[in-house]
């Protein structure tokens, strides 16, 4: 594969990935169903607020959802063509037609511990913030709380993201608990230059 073809497919794979995010929430919003989109698309949702240059894609769709309205999220999505697929921890839809198995919408249990490791729970939905005709997306505090108890590399670098465009204000650190707290500065240490 040449390397424009190669970029023509990420081209195309990142634009399915926007088609299916704005497909399921429709699909949520009209069932009456409340969510708040996270992950790398609640990231990219608040950076290109003030830069949207400064953006990360994503190659899939991170929704928090209460555990109580998991039968009728599970309609309205597969009403959209999408298999759901139960696994060890979380609840994946996916696309059959989609070639990558990465790819799809994952279902974030509001209010519970994502892993039972982590020291805090996610948010519920009712931190969700929207603009009028736009999907909901979890508000900033509660985003960069999330961000920081999970801790992997990618919300690390989604954390410095934030940081980067000045998004993480004072508002946000007096939100944060002790222990995320720490993780920010450390976060912060790492971006100062040499």
């Amino acid at each position: 594969m040449t390397l424009s073809a190669a970029f023509t497919d990420f081209v195309m794979a990142m634009e399915r990935v926007e088609q299916c995010l704005r497909r399921v929430t429709r699909a949520l919003d009209d069932a009456g169903i409340p969510y708040a989109v996270v992950g790398g698309n609640a990231v990219a949702a608040w950076v290109a607020r003030v830069d949207p240059g400064s953006t990360r894609t994503t190659r899939d769709v991170d929704l928090l959802v209460r555990r109580e309205d998991a039968d009728r999220i599970s309609a309205a999505i597969t009403a959209l063509g999408l298999r759901r697929d139960d696994m060890r921890r979380l609840v994946l839809f996916v696309d059959p037609a989609e070639p990558s198995r990465r790819a799809g919408v994952r279902l974030v249990w509001a209010a519970g511990k994502v892993r039972p490791s982590y020291a805090h729970a996610a948010p519920d939905v009712s931190e969700a913030v929207r603009e009028p005709g736009a999907f909901a997306v979890l508000g900033l505090p509660a985003l960069v709380r999330m961000k920081l108890t999970s801790f992997r590399p990618i919300d690390r670098v989604h954390v410095a993201d934030l940081l980067g465009v000045g998004l993480i204000d004072d508002r946000v650190r007096a939100s944060l608990p002790a222990d995320l707290l720490a993780r920010l500065i450390e976060i912060e240490r790492e971006q100062e230059p040499d």
